[in-house]
């Protein structure tokens, strides 16, 4: 997720904390999502909650502000924006724990603003990689996924709702393996797709060779 710049990086690149975060954050969620019986405990979801915030939340927020130290602006928006959502996921399921549940109302909308945001960040994450873009349109599918549970009141999709969710760790941490490995390895031990999209050169720009 690092933007080309000439200027040495303040940081080593943060994008792995934020994404071993996401990881840790999903397999929290899985139980619940998967509606395991014993997840749904006042003290499970408290734990659960917690996962949440402490890794979701807290590891893609000081990625994305490190992101932002090494002139990375993308990847800085795009995790630090994500890791408020860690933060509401934590209070909602505190809520839960309390026996009182979120405004579906007000969630809904925000679900849609998320999801318009999140298809705008997959085209722009298409420049740099398929792998990313991949990421970014899993993150999408759960938006729609939950979007429509929500507007057709239909349970069924929560078994999708749970896969996506899989899908998305199973994403995150393969690509914070291949960005923690082969630099070290020095091959891809964990090969990343590369550009979807091809940027357009800016006018009077020679062509590439």
């Amino acid at each position: 997720m690092s933007t080309p710049t000439t200027v040495p990086p303040t940081f080593g690149e943060p994008t792995p904390l934020g994404l071993f975060g996401l990881a840790i954050g999903c397999a929290s969620l899985l139980p619940v999502a998967f509606g395991v019986q014993s997840a749904f405990t006042p003290d499970a979801l408290r734990l659960t909650a917690w996962f949440c915030l402490l890794f979701g939340g807290g590891c893609q927020f000081l990625a994305g502000l490190m992101s932002f130290a090494n002139k990375n602006s993308l990847g800085g928006t795009l995790l630090t924006t994500f890791s408020f959502n860690w933060v509401l996921n934590w209070w909602s399921l505190c809520q839960m724990a309390e026996g009182r549940l979120p405004n579906p109302a007000v969630v809904l909308s925000v679900d849609i603003t998320f999801l318009v945001i999140f298809l705008v960040m997959t085209v722009a994450f298409g420049y740099f990689s398929k792998t990313l873009f991949v990421f970014l349109l899993d993150i999408d599918a759960l938006y729609v996924l939950r979007i429509a549970k929500e507007v057709f009141h239909a349970p069924a999709l929560a078994l999708p709702i749970a896969l996506a969710t899989v899908a998305l760790m199973a994403i995150a941490l393969y690509i914070a393996f291949a960005l923690v490995l082969n630099p070290v390895a020095g091959r891809a031990v964990f090969p990343i797709a590369g550009p979807l999209f091809t940027p357009q050169p800016p006018p009077g720009a020679p062509p590439p060779a």
